[in-house]
């Protein structure tokens, strides 16, 4: 890819999850990802998620901005990769996770939709 004089780097560094209570969410994503859930290195207002990947995953839950709001994204915000959508499938209802949208597949693609406890839409996905 060519590339023009920027001081702005094509990477993704960190996505932002904004939650209503910051210990509970990130019970939920530990368990969601099967990593430790450490509750005593749980402080507000940020939670940075070990993930094994370039991109961060933070919790935020503006404890110290008391104008927020918090509007759920009805919209997938990011995906999950998964190497077995089917099984990705199982152990996400197992764990009582809502599904907002059932796998959808195209060809050796699948995908399928899931809500947090804020009700923020994330998607799972073999692609």
């Amino acid at each position: 890819m060519n590339s023009i004089s920027s001081p702005i780097a094509c990477k993704i560094n960190n996505v932002f999850i904004h939650v209503s209570n910051l210990k509970q969410s990130a019970r939920w994503y530990s368990d969601l990802l099967g990593i430790p859930f450490p509750e005593e290195a749980i402080e507000s207002p940020v939670y940075n998620i070990p993930v094994t990947s370039e991109t961060g995953l933070t919790l935020d839950d503006h404890t110290f901005d008391p104008g927020f709001e918090l509007k759920p994204s009805g919209h997938v915000l990011f995906n999950f990769y998964v190497r077995d959508i089917d099984e990705a499938h199982r152990f996400i209802t197992g764990k009582g996770i809502p599904v907002v949208r059932e796998i959808e597949r195209f060809g050796e693609f699948a995908y399928f939709n899931i809500q947090d406890p804020d009700g923020n839409v994330l998607m799972v996905c073999n692609g």
